[in-house]
């Protein structure tokens, strides 16, 4: 059975830099599997990818040499449980502000004794070149979890959560936690304060032992992030490569033309 390098580079605190899948694109996803990504997680929160999207998705990844990860959209440990059968080696589960949330997100990235996964399908074993017998014996300790953090009540319960068993990995979802970090008049927090809520989260990851990480938009910023000690950290997407490209390439071919606004890809 194949092991999961990624969490390999973690344990050893060596840096590791992916992308998003937004488009749910089988073309795109072989492509970027192809290059030397650490691993690619597939946005099944924010985008509209359905489950056969999804499997042949994780399946081209696998395939390809690389590690084919799934942001659920809560965790919840149905979808937990599907994406993990479809192929997934591992998942990003946003929005764990509390220890109880985070329990149940690990529980249901775990077969008993360590948690509550169901056991079945054959997808998941394929993935890994592994027979189902040896996926099961194996999968606890090869399937990575990562649990986001995105609000100051995440911030505020971080050691707990960053301490329990099972938990790989922790990702600031950057905008999100901006956003819960508004106050009751909709005023967003200074840049100031926003990074010092960011610089809570590397602190508290090296604290308890357990890598950091997040989403950064530029190569400069995630260079960046991993000089201050992230090791999980996502470069963009595959939309937002798409679009800065075009819009590079427009930039050059009509100077005169005002670039459309895309800055939220």
């Amino acid at each position: 059975m194949r092991t999961n390098p990624v969490k390999a580079k973690l344990r050893n605190g060596e840096p590791t830099f992916g992308t998003w899948l937004s488009l749910g694109d089988l073309y795109a996803s072989r492509v970027l599997a192809r290059m030397n990504w650490d691993w690619l997680t597939l946005d099944i929160e924010h985008s509209a990818i359905d489950w056969s999207q999804a499997a042949m998705i994780f399946g081209a990844v696998a395939d390809a040499g690389n590690v084919p990860l799934a942001r659920v959209p809560c965790g919840n440990h149905d979808l937990i449980k599907r994406v993990l059968d479809a192929g997934a080696w591992g998942i990003v589960v946003p929005m764990i502000d509390t220890v109880e949330q985070a329990k149940a997100a690990i529980a249901a990235a775990k077969y008993p004794p360590e948690g509550n996964r169901s056991v079945g399908g054959g997808m998941h074993a394929m993935n890994f070149g592994a027979t189902a017998g040896d996926y099961y014996k194996q999968a606890n300790d090869e399937i990575l979890v990562v649990l986001q953090t995105e609000s100051p009540q995440g911030v505020a319960n971080a050691e707990a959560i960053y301490s329990l068993p099972g938990c790989d990995a922790i990702f600031i979802g950057p905008n999100d936690l901006r956003f819960q970090m508004r106050e009751a008049d909709g005023t967003f927090p200074t840049a100031e304060e926003h990074e010092a809520m960011i610089q809570q989260v590397i602190t508290t990851g090296k604290k308890v032992g357990t890598p950091t990480g997040i989403h950064a938009m530029t190569p400069e910023s995630a260079l960046e992030r991993a000089e201050q000690g992230m090791q999980f950290i996502a470069m963009g997407s595959d939309l937002k490569m798409m679009v800065d490209c075009s819009q590079a390439a427009l930039k050059m071919l009509r100077p005169d033309e005002e670039a459309k606004d895309l800055a939220r890809y």
